[in-house]
């Protein structure tokens, strides 16, 4: 056991960091397979002084290092109990590009979609395109050799690999790159590790035994994914092991290699053009898999760019997803399967051409039912659909999980359907219904059982399972390992995959490479078990955790953070879109991934001893930062909703650690503010003071909200609307026929803006609406994200008295600050007592945008009554709508006006998050998060442009980051009422 001094030592002499608090070894002690291994420490490494100074120490010490970029692996490969070196932090770098050869080279933690923004300005990019395009790094990528959706197209990593340097196991470097066969003998009488590595590799390969092995026991050439073991037979294409190819490179062998040869510190890459710019998607459905099958190697002679599978398993994950659902527009009726067809051609004419001779083809052959043809953007919703797959199998209710295990097969195409065939009866056997889906055209689908890892039959039959579909795939010399590498769960196969003959021959090349053993021990050779070391204890007794919040639709909040399955789509870079995970975002910590939260909660939810689980120093720590933005309740695709749980672990660690002063000020902000209302002048110069903001814990560069001077219940009540007699029922004159809706009046329009209260009122009444507002309880909104359960149920439940017999489909409700009105969408169902009246209230409550554009939808609201003065908007949504409800709804109302045009900006979270932003510790990263995306494109739109905003707390952050005024979309079309 190494002494936490020695790490400490270690630590001082790096420029980077050595992490071994028990938080970060739980972070790094799974990745995105089954399988969990604690490390001795992590570290960050800033340049290759560290890494050598790492490897120096592991070889003194007697343990191993285990590279890691994005930890999006499935088979194990990024786990070990020695210390994982995380490199998507620093090593982040492009170090030449030369567009003229159409080369690229890089360090190892660049994101693969990141890389292609860089490269599209020059008509270039990086061919493989894995399902975790946007956020996997080109160090894993080579790792594993990834292929993905365009791999029949631009073929596979190694492909692209044009030169390696790596620091070797002695420390010294290397550079492996393209060399004659000259050259590489010249290189094996060299007296360095590098001599000793390719005197190995000409010894082990120059023998014509060794090559006919190799050519009787590795899969059949014609299959391009292959990663079973070392790639070996890619020096059989080397006129000096008896090919025809007059160089070589060792490059290409160590793509692949996860990691196990040598550390990767600059990769150099062959790019290709940018694909035709028209394309068409054929989404043909199928009665059976078997048929889809069938129907590839005809639609394989086609040309395709993509040819990928969903089947119906996958398809009904992403029913109940509301970031997916919205992608399914092209599917009709309830196909078993979806062939994902793209053809693509330099006009719309000849794509055109292209997509209906597949059409016919298939027909002519009777395969598919319905064949639509998508196009455009619409093309990129159907791959999301597609990407998404590996995710949403993680959103499966309870234990029983879709377990990656023998996904990875690959076999030849015309293989496949008799290959796939086989496999059914497998799985028919061991009465499973697996799942179907991704690489069709490239002879390789992602094959799942079900299994429940929790329990020791289970694994028994993971391992049988497993076994015997290593044994199909030999019988048809296909390879076990397409594309997710060998890892823990299929290294100890590969003996049988490619013969212990040649399985020897890897182990006698891994000990030239790695003499000591220092490099990811455990991965391809002298392979750890694959039924051990399992994310969870088998048999376990499951931990009985009581909670305020009904967790009952995932089982319980255990099972709800279980639900991470590590896809890691929260730690996609800003230019990737979306909202997830703004602190990660701003701080690039694995720390703040939705990943890490799950993790952790996950891991001492299961081990903490003490009376109250959630009373742990880990979590409060992994939390702290949440901005409780609920972006991973829709965009991660297990729906792993952080903010719900952040908000249950704050009521139970309080409840036994105290509540602190500024969150009981936070949580009793409307009760206070009802207070300062009586003297709104008074409390607003008091607030915004330095000694009043220093008090508080609030950050003094921030600007408090300003108390109105009458609160918008005061206002409605003297203006007595419901009676009309007052000054906005003599301008708009009220009508037996107009609707009655009821306006939720939250508490920050009610003390803060009032004046878009008012504005709410008069558009809705000048729309033909009576607005009704009634006494009702506070939304409890800031109760919830403080963490005051207790009291947030007792207003949910007051609520839903008051509302349960007045708001129906035909008077519903309407809310002003998104925030507010979702919270009965979301938290009132966990927290309600009576349920069926809280799901009756949630099914009829919208935000205001929501609501006018159902009206406009129906006809009943028209843009004559609107201005057609011209007027240039952008829309930032607010977290809760773009997670909750949509943006769509303000783009939609905003285009009443004839001559407005509106766009939706692409601008992530604003970093605000309600208190989050005003508290003094939090204050730099809530700029940071503003920084990313939206500050900087609202400092470059013109004067005349203006911001539309829903949320109180982003308008407010939009003015401290910008000094520019967002209004709400109700105040913009208020303004442009005739």
């Amino acid at each position: 056991m190494i002494d936490n001094t020695l790490l400490e030592n270690l630590n001082n002499s790096l420029s980077g960091d050595v992490l071994f608090d028990n938080l970060h070894k739980t972070l790094y002690a799974t990745d995105a397979s089954v399988y969990r291994k604690i490390p001795l420490a992590v570290a960050f490494p800033k340049d290759e002084k560290d890494i050598k100074t790492l490897i120096e120490f592991v070889t003194l010490n007697n343990i191993t290092l285990i590279p890691r970029t994005a930890g999006t692996s499935l088979a194990g490969q990024c786990v070990g109990d020695g210390i994982v070196v995380d490199v998507s932090k620093h090593f982040t770098s492009i170090l030449a590009f030369d567009e003229q050869a159409k080369t690229i080279t890089l360090q190892p933690g660049i994101v693969r979609d990141s890389l292609n923004v860089f490269l599209k300005p020059f008509g270039l990019f990086f061919g493989p395109n894995t399902s975790t395009s946007n956020r996997c790094m080109i160090g894993g990528m080579v790792g594993n050799n990834s292929s993905g959706s365009t791999s029949i197209k631009y073929g596979v990593t190694r492909d692209k690999v044009l030169q390696i340097d790596a620091i070797l196991s002695d420390g010294s470097t290397a550079v492996f790159k393209e060399i004659t066969s000259d050259e590489f003998i010249n290189k094996t009488k060299e007296n360095s590790q590098e001599g000793k590595i390719y005197k190995s590799i000409f010894e082990e390969l120059s023998s014509k035994e060794n090559q006919q092995e190799i050519k009787n026991e590795f899969p059949k050439p014609e299959i391009h994914r292959r990663n079973t073991g070392y790639a070996v037979d890619e020096f059989l294409k080397s006129d000096l092991f008896g090919g025809t190819a007059p160089s070589i490179n060792v490059a290409k062998f160590l793509s692949g290699s996860e990691g196990t040869l040598a550390f990767s510190t600059a990769i150099t890459l062959q790019l290709d053009d940018l694909p035709p710019t028209e394309s068409i998607m054929v989404c043909t459905h199928f009665k059976s898999i078997n048929e889809s099958l069938k129907a590839t190697v005809t639609a394989m002679q086609h040309n395709l760019y993509n040819c990928e599978l969903m089947d119906k398993t996958i398809l009904d994950c992403t029913k109940n997803n509301r970031e997916l659902a919205k992608n399914r527009f092209f599917l009709k009726g309830d196909p078993e399967a979806v062939l994902m067809l793209e053809v693509s051609a330099n006009s719309v004419e000849e794509a055109e051409i292209l997509a209906d001779n597949l059409i016919a083809d298939l027909e002519q052959n009777n395969f598919g039912y319905h064949h639509p043809k998508v196009y455009g953007t619409d093309i990129s919703k159907v791959h999301y659909l597609r990407k998404a797959g590996l995710g949403a199998l993680g959103n499966m209710v309870g234990d029983m999980k879709a377990v990656a295990c023998i996904e990875d097969t690959a076999v030849a195409l015309e293989d496949l359907p008799d290959y796939i065939e086989e496999f059914t009866k497998i799985m028919d056997k061991y009465q499973q219904n697996a799942v179907y889906y991704a690489h069709a055209g490239a002879g390789e689908l992602h094959l799942r059982p079900i299994l429940n890892l929790k329990k020791k039959a289970d694994v028994v039959l993971f391992r049988k399972i497993t076994t015997e579909t290593a044994e199909l795939v030999k019988k048809y010399k296909g390879s076990f390992s397409g594309e997710h590498g060998d890892g823990i769960v299929r290294a100890e196969f590969i003996p049988l995959m490619i013969g212990e003959n040649n399985y020897q021959l890897l182990r006698r090349i891994k000990k030239a490479f790695d003499p000591n053993n220092v490099f990811n021990q455990g991965k391809i050779t002298d392979a750890f078990p694959m039924d051990k070391s399992l994310r969870y204890e088998i048999d376990r007794v499951e931990p009985e955790i009581k909670t305020i919040q009904d967790f009952s639709d995932s089982e319980g909040i255990l099972k709800l953070a279980e639900k991470c399955n590590g896809s890691g789509d929260c730690r996609k870079p800003v230019e990737a879109g979306g909202t997830m995970c703004p602190s990660y975002r701003a701080t690039k910590k694995e720390k703040e991934t939705t990943r890490a939260r799950a993790n952790t909660l996950r891991e001492v939810l299961t081990n903490n001893n003490a009376v109250n689980k959630f009373d742990s120093q880990e979590l409060k720590q992994v939390l702290d930062l949440c901005l409780s933005c609920k972006a991973c309740a829709s965009e991660c695709p297990s729906n792993v909703d952080i903010a719900t749980m952040k908000a249950e672990f704050l009521y139970q660690y309080q409840e036994t650690n105290g509540y602190s002063f500024r969150s009981k000020l936070f949580a009793n902000n409307a009760k206070l503010n009802k207070l300062g209302s009586l003297t709104p002048t008074l409390a607003n110069l008091v607030l915004n003071t330095t000694i009043a903001k220093s008090a508080m814990g609030v950050a003094i560069e921030r600007s408090v909200p300003k108390l109105a001077k009458r609160t918008l219940n005061s206002w409605y009540k003297k203006q007595n609307i419901n009676k009309s007699q007052n000054v906005i029922a003599n301008k708009v004159k009220q009508s037996d026929n107009q609707k009655k809706v009821y306006l939720f009046n939250d508490e920050f329009t009610n003390f803060y803006d009032v004046e878009i209260g008012k504005d709410a009122v008069y558009l809705l009444n000048k729309l033909g609406y009576d607005a009704k507002i009634i006494n009702h309880e506070e939304s409890a909104r800031s109760y919830i994200s403080k963490g005051f359960l207790k009291e947030a149920k007792q207003v949910c439940d007051k609520n839903i008295t008051i509302f349960k017999d007045i708001i129906s489909e035909e008077t519903p409700l309407i809310g002003i600050e998104p925030s507010a009105i979702l919270t009965f969408r979301d938290e009132y169902i966990r927290l309600a007592d009576d349920k069926t009246s809280a799901q009756k209230i949630a099914k009829n409550t919208f935000t205001f945008e929501e609501f006018l554009s159902k009206e406009i939808e129906k006809g009943n609201v028209n843009k004559s009554a609107f201005t057609s003065e011209k007027k240039t908007l952008k829309i930032h949504g607010h977290c809760h709508q773009k997670a909750l409800s949509s943006t769509n709804a303000s783009f939609q109302i905003l285009n009443l006006p004839s001559n407005y045009t509106v766009t939706i900006m692409n601008t992530g979270c604003c970093g605000m998050a309600g208190s989050f932003g005003y508290e003094k510790e939090h204050y730099k990263v809530s700029m940071q998060v503003g920084e990313d995306t939206l500050f900087p494109k609202v400092r470059n739109f013109s004067a005349d442009t203006e911001i539309a905003a829903a949320g109180t707390s982003c308008r407010h952050q939009i003015y401290d980051g910008t000094k520019r005024i967002a209004k709400h979309p109700i105040t913009i079309l208020k303004e442009a009422l005739l």
